[in-house]
């Protein structure tokens, strides 16, 4: 009997992974008792110890005055330890990792482990209360993301300069646009991955990183190919940061309060729209905030502004390198100790805030998920390179399978489609319209502009000097002799069929300006940026251009008007909605998410009709206000419930998924909208109501999530 005990806790001692007593007389009872208290408390495993007649062969030679790890008594295996490590010789060794494989830890007791662990740890929330530590850990965690709606609003911002600056086309111009989305995409996909495996703050603090180092690389370089990469890699440094952020300060509260501050969290990302709309308005108008090395060096205000925007992101960085990983994700990694040292942490920081530090924190073991045998063996032969190699390899298997593919298992199926399709509809009409918005703005200054436009036929101008600022005309058939056009602003301005003899242009700057079908005798072209593309089916005669600038020259002269236009409409949408985000902090734990994310997302297909009777700027302005502060209450909603619909070990992995595939609906929604603009309001207002409606009547067959422990 004693024989067959022998071997069961031979088993258990591999199963947990920590070395344990051979039976002695009494084997029986310890056996049970050991069974019974699962192997996590301390004094069981402090008195199997203690019994100086049980000692094992794992354990032989073990002098008594070596130093005893303490995650020993809490069932946790020695830093130091393999897992093959066993008794007797190659054979048993053979036998032991046999036995485990067949007996093995089932997806099964792993979910049970972790529904166990799920209640345990709200109560140990519950002990700790909401204080100090958390709200240090919302500022730090705010930063992060604020950083990311920077991101949003950056490229939007610059665009109007830096395609002067860098002399690109409707094409480029439109890539550029939507390249972040891009990285954004695979950043949410990857990081949040990542942040499954290797750790929430760690992958945050990379992911952030990796947006800093690219965003500073931005402001200086001078070609469009490296800008839209640095841009590009900067993108899937910031994608982490939504996925991460929630899911690791979800995990700091208890369930009284985790949907309204999360909701509170939501804030920093129209702080982050608010700081980027503030920092361009302040900076990239004014001129005098750049310098250049010649020509072909050029660092002007746009850039300061992108190195500004960086700021956020590094103060993440600094800030979040103070804070610990969350406890849930060390728990849920076997690892007790450094679990349980953080909740502590917690626990004494926030007594200590509200004036009483003698309170202490009575837990003293938690219940720790049972892992799976994921080590891959390199050897000690093998080279350095070949194992970082198989590492990456077995860290991308283990991602792809027990987190990406885990998040579509029959459990989570319903779930995971229901979420997408929410996801999908939700940002396809929200970034659709708001960008939507802005260009319709545009759109109606241009036809504002035009009707403006001064137009000139068969005119006959010689011997006149021209330095003052042509704007907003149009010339035909005109016929100028010895004419000079001296320090000269060209905004504008078509000649179309006419003749220039002997004329002379020295130092012109010119935007949107066009000589069609003209004829150019005799005349000199001295250090101007018309170059040839401005010249269509045109003819030159014994002309010369000497010293032609290079690149593309900005003029900052009515660049306030459209910073105004551009700028304050953004931080008004922005600023927006603070109505909306305080709503749904108030509310997201009293009415519930289900009713809050249905509900703002009819409120918001409702008030896209109102869009039709948009027509001036006020009135887009206006609309873009209502709709944005409607609209923020679904995010909020969105975001919480996505949180909390999986558990920790998926939760990243799934959200970040998600988030991929709203920037995905992002560009789609971007490039659909913008190509009707001009042509008809009717289709883009049709295509957002027929989103949003879909997404409400969908949000109703998720299951409500208020009320639950954290899974």
């Amino acid at each position: 009997m004693c024989t067959d005990v022998s071997e069961a806790l031979s088993n258990a001692s591999l199963y947990n992974k920590a070395p344990f007593p051979k039976p002695t007389t009494t084997c029986l009872d310890n056996y049970e008792k050991y069974m019974s208290q699962d192997g996590y408390y301390r004094e069981d495993s402090q008195a199997a110890n203690d019994d100086e007649g049980g000692h094992s062969d794992s354990t032989e030679g073990h002098d008594e005055d070596d130093e005893i790890y303490e995650g020993e008594y809490q069932g946790i295996p020695r830093a130091d330890s393999g897992k093959g490590s066993l008794a007797g010789g190659p054979g048993s060794v053979r036998a032991g990792a046999q036995q485990f494989k067949d007996v093995g830890v089932s997806e099964a007791e792993r979910r049970k482990d972790q529904e166990e662990l799920a209640q345990q740890y709200e109560t140990i929330l519950q002990e700790c209360g909401h204080g100090k530590f958390q709200w240090t850990l919302y500022f730090v965690l705010g930063l992060a993301l604020m950083a990311d709606g920077v991101e949003i609003f950056v490229v939007g911002f610059v665009l109007p300069s830096a395609e002067k600056d860098m002399c690109l086309s409707e094409p480029n111009k439109s890539m550029l646009g939507l390249i972040v989305y891009f990285g954004m995409m695979v950043g949410a996909f990857l990081w949040g991955a990542l942040a499954d495996r290797i750790g929430r703050r760690q992958s945050l603090l990379i992911s952030l990183s990796i947006n800093s180092v690219f965003s500073f690389f931005s402001s200086f370089v001078q070609g469009y190919s490296t800008f839209l990469f640095c841009r590009l890699l900067s993108g899937v440094g910031i994608g982490g940061s939504i996925p991460i952020v929630f899911s690791y300060y979800s995990e700091f509260l208890a369930q009284e309060k985790r949907g309204e501050h999360l909701s509170w969290l939501c804030m920093f990302w129209m702080i982050g729209g608010i700081y980027a709309s503030a920092m361009a308005w302040a900076i990239i108008p004014h001129y005098g905030w750049s310098f250049q090395m010649g020509s072909a060096y050029q660092f002007h205000s746009w850039r300061v502004f992108v190195l500004v925007c960086a700021f956020p992101c590094v103060a993440a960085i600094s800030a979040l390198s103070a804070m610990p990983e969350s406890p849930r994700f060390y728990l849920e990694n076997g690892k007790h100790d450094e679990g349980w040292m953080i909740l502590k942490q917690v626990h004494d920081t926030n007594m200590r805030a509200k004036g009483h530090p003698e309170k202490v924190f009575s837990v003293t073991t938690i219940k720790t998920v049972k892992q799976m045998d994921e080590l891959v063996d390199t050897g000690t032969d093998t080279p350095v390179w070949q194992r970082y190699r198989l590492k990456i390899m077995s860290l991308s298997q283990q991602v792809s399978e027990n987190n990406i593919l885990a998040t579509f298992n029959p459990e989570y199926k319903r779930t995971t489609f229901m979420l997408m399709a929410v996801w999908f509809t939700m940002s396809f009409s929200y970034y659709g319209l708001t960008v939507w918005f802005p260009d319709m703005i545009k759109y109606i200054q241009k036809q504002e502009y035009e009707s403006r436009t001064k137009t000139f036929t068969k005119e006959r101008v010689e011997h006149v000097t021209f330095n003052f600022t042509l704007e907003n005309q149009v010339h035909r058939q005109g016929h100028y002799f010895n004419d000079k056009f001296l320090n000269l602003k060209m905004k504008s301005m078509v000649f179309e069929d006419s003749t220039f003899e002997e004329c002379y242009f020295e130092d012109i700057t010119s935007t949107h300006t066009l000589f069609r079908n003209c004829t150019f005798i005799a005349s000199l072209f001295y250090n101007t940026d018309l170059f040839k593309y401005r010249f269509v089916d045109c003819k030159l005669v014994n002309s010369t251009f000497l010293h032609n600038k290079e690149g593309c020259m900005l003029d900052f002269s009515d660049d306030f008007n459209n910073a105004y236009m551009i700028y304050f409409v953004n931080f008004l949408g922005t600023l927006a909605v603070l109505p909306g985000n305080i709503v749904s902090a108030l509310l997201m734990d009293k009415i519930g998410r289900l009713r809050m994310l249905a509900g703002s997302s009819v409120i918001s297909c409702v008030s896209c009709f109102f869009l039709m009777f948009g027509n001036s700027e006020s009135g887009m302005i206006a609309l873009l206000c209502l709709f944005g502060g409607i609209s923020i209450a679904s995010w909020n909603a969105l975001d919480v419930i996505t949180v909390e619909l999986y558990p920790s070990d998926k939760r990243c992995t799934a959200f970040g998924f998600l988030n991929a595939l709203c920037k995905l609906a992002a560009v789609l929604g971007i490039s659909i909208f913008q190509s009707f603009v001009g042509i008809t309001k009717a289709v883009p207002i049709i295509f957002a109501a027929g989103a949003l409606a879909a997404g409400s009547f969908l949000a109703t067959k998720l299951p409500e999530t208020r009320g639950q422990v954290l899974q």
